[in-house]
């Protein structure tokens, strides 16, 4: 369920901000509560939003997870057994209390805006008709066999059949798993087993099933609590579980002569996380430790899958590194070296430790990488500089760099799988918030790049991109993409959306969304400000905005509204501040700091209490958060570091922008507890800041 808090002043604000009409779905009711209420302080106007669910993108097999969005489970912990059920009672009874006042709120109101929001809903419904076409799923080929999945089933074929026979392998309703949505799925190398990762939209952890193939496919095993998991052998998979949010056990189980499972790995350093991946030439099986800021590899010869795990390199503190193997070498993509960017290093297989790496390309200063694939001959880079994406292909047979600077208008790219490693082609697509994907292909072979003609889309034509620097209060540049109608006359009167998020050294998401392009089409602008924290000059951005730099975000989000006010994008009181995660600890902080910069404020499940959450070492994901806000218990300068911008501890009776919350009523990371207090607590100084007002009027 999901839950939603708004307030007066956002009937201009939210004529676009409804999700997507294609994710609109019965499984997530929201419902609304008010925080604050800028004018009058016993009516609210809010929109509903109801009937929606987030779809959440999973980070691409082998890739190091640099963040996980942000727990904060309430609770705390009490020595005294009389005393904690008496504080987990009067919890839980505020809680109820919060949630249902909230809830007959939003019931008084509701019926406000269903005018509005039948006429979002249709209007969505047009853009999802007109700009999302049926492109074919991803395809991965094994030999002569085909295998795709399509609406919850995966179908195999033929890559010779042209008259498009196709064999049912999974269905996820036959199995019982209406609920569930398909997340990976892994081939055995001889092609004998299929293992599929199946995942909810309410749940945190995701169950593998292992089918045998053949004329008529069999479940031969199902594991739940999987994260991760690869074939290290035709019959042998390893798998990471998962627990509290934590993955640090490696298991290998078999399903021939002598089947057994056992305990492989395990990690006990809280701080760091598990994952498998397969090197693309299938010759290692790669366990990935990893925390915020440091990594540790160790390998499995797939050739033997039941030896013990060879370490690549013992951890060293703020080393990153990723393993990818070629001709009997291995290739280290690592922050080893200065400056601390990814490099591409490698080294013999048989004295993989860094001081034998030898390095074969680094990346220059500001840049992000945002992915990289590896080939039998090459490797490509996706790159981002000063705001544009570059595809770099280095090629290790003539040893050779080839740059190519893609479309201007790209903001974001997806790798589509490519299983064999020999394959000619790279297939990708690019987007941003206000243009439909398209498909692009690098041909080795022939040295270039094609546009891919799937089906016919709308082009874009009347949407203008600006990219701006804005100096921020250190004198540092911060990027900001804005996207606009070219025939908008009168910017400084229009609605502005800045989006932000600034933490875990990730970009903002700018892949497309329908209701992005309604909002250009109705005359806003959309803002997208690349504050440090965030990831997208590379790992010194993100660097430059953790732990004790927390502030520096806060400053550049400043500088970056002041200056789109300045250059005639808008005005004070028409824009509004959008933010998730944990991106509302710079949008919480802005609103306490600087309210008078914004008119309205969205956070979808935002991180609001970074200083209680960080003080409760118990919860499951707070002791590796602290390489990413400090570790406020040790050290007393963090301790008064953190209070000083946590949204939650500085809320005071002022004028506040208004504000809209979702909250989702059983998350793991954002529990709706917390939000409520921040709400409750909010609402509070509000009202206060309007009773003293009115009585000295």
């Amino acid at each position: 369920m999901k839950v939603t808090m708004s307030c007066v002043g956002l009937r201009n604000l939210l004529q676009g901000l409804s999700f997507s009409v294609k994710y609109y779905s019965s499984i997530n009711h929201l419902q609304t509560t008010c925080p604050c209420s800028k004018i009058k302080a016993k009516k609210c106007h809010i929109l509903n939003c109801s009937e929606c669910t987030c779809t959440h993108r999973t980070a691409p097999s082998g890739s190091i997870l640099p963040w996980r969005f942000f727990s904060c489970k309430e609770g705390t912990r009490i020595s005294s057994k009389r005393k904690q059920n008496t504080s987990v009672v009067t919890s839980e009874l505020l809680h109820k209390n919060l949630l249902k006042s909230e809830q007959e709120n939003w019931n008084d109101i509701s019926p406000i805006y269903k005018p509005m929001t039948k006429r979002i809903k249709e209007k969505l419904e047009e853009f999802h008709n007109k700009y999302t076409f049926n492109s074919e799923s991803p395809r991965m080929r094994f030999g002569g066999n085909v295998y795709f999945e399509e609406n919850g089933c995966i179908f195999l074929s033929k890559a010779d059949d042209d008259e498009g026979n196709v064999d049912i392998l999974f269905s996820t309703d036959d199995l019982g798993f209406s609920d569930a949505f398909i997340q990976r799925i892994r081939i055995s190398p001889d092609q004998t087993y299929m293992a599929i990762s199946l995942k909810s939209e309410s749940s945190e952890e995701a169950t593998c099933v292992i089918m045998k193939l053949g004329h008529f496919p069999v479940v031969k095993k199902v594991i739940p609590s999987v994260f991760s998991f690869e074939w290290a052998a035709n019959d042998v998979l390893y798998y990471t579980t998962q627990k509290n949010l934590k993955c640090q056990n490696v298991f290998m189980t078999t399903f021939t002569y002598q089947k057994h499972t056992k305990l492989v790995y395990t990690e006990q350093d809280a701080r760091f996380f598990v994952d498998i991946y397969l090197t693309k030439d299938r010759r290692f099986l790669t366990i990935n430790s990893n925390s915020k800021t440091t990594s540790e590899v160790w390998l499995v010869d797939c050739r033997n899958p039941f030896a013990l795990p060879a370490l690549v390199q013992a951890r060293t503190k703020g080393v990153i590194y990723h393993i990818e193997h070629r001709n009997d070498e291995l290739y280290i993509l690592t922050t080893y070296g200065e400056p601390a960017e990814y490099k591409l290093m490698k080294a013999p297989v048989a004295s993989s430790g860094k001081e034998n790496w030898q390095l074969v390309y680094a990346l220059e200063k500001k840049t992000k990488l945002v992915d990289f694939e590896m080939f039998s001959d090459d490797c490509i880079m996706f790159l981002k500089k000063a705001g544009h994406l570059y595809l770099n292909v280095i090629s290790f047979v003539s040893h050779s760099v080839q740059s190519i600077k893609l479309p201007t208008w790209a903001c974001e790219f997806e790798l589509e799988s490519h299983p064999e490693h020999t394959t000619s082609t790279c297939y990708f697509q690019l987007s941003s918030p206000v243009h439909p994907p398209k498909r692009f292909a690098y041909s080795f072979k022939e040295n270039n790049l094609i546009e891919q003609a799937v089906q016919e889309v709308p082009i874009i034509t009347n949407c203008h991109t600006t990219r701006l620097l804005a100096k921020s209060k250190d004198e540092t540049l911060v990027p900001i993409t804005v996207f606009h109608n070219k025939n908008s006359e009168e910017l400084h009167r229009k609605p502005l959306l800045v989006h932000v998020y600034g933490a875990y050294g990730i970009d903002l998401n700018m892949s497309f969304k329908e209701e992005k392009l309604m909002l250009i089409e109705e005359g806003w602008i959309l803002a997208y400000c690349h504050v440090r924290g965030g990831g997208e000059l590379g790992l010194s951005w993100h660097k430059d905005g953790c732990q004790h730099n927390k502030l520096k975000g806060l400053h550049d989000l400043k500088a970056c509204i002041m200056l789109l006010h300045e250059l005639g994008f808008s005005q004070p009181k028409h824009t509004a501040l959008a933010a998730a995660s944990a991106g509302g600890v710079l949008a919480g902080a802005l609103c306490n700091t600087d309210p008078e910069l914004i008119r309205a404020m969205v956070l979808q499940a935002p991180f609001v209490d970074v200083l209680n959450t960080m003080m409760k070492t118990h919860l499951p994901l707070t002791i590796e958060e602290q390489e990413e806000w400090g570790n406020p218990l040790e050290d007393e300068k963090y301790m008064k570091y953190i209070k000083s911008y946590c949204p939650y501890q500085n809320i005071k009776p002022q004028h506040y922008p208004s504000v809209f919350i979702t909250a989702y009523e059983n998350d793991q990371r954002i529990p709706l507890t917390g939000v409520l207090r921040y709400v409750q607590k909010l609402r509070k100084a509000a009202l206060d800041h309007a009773s003293r007002t009115s009585k000295k009027v």
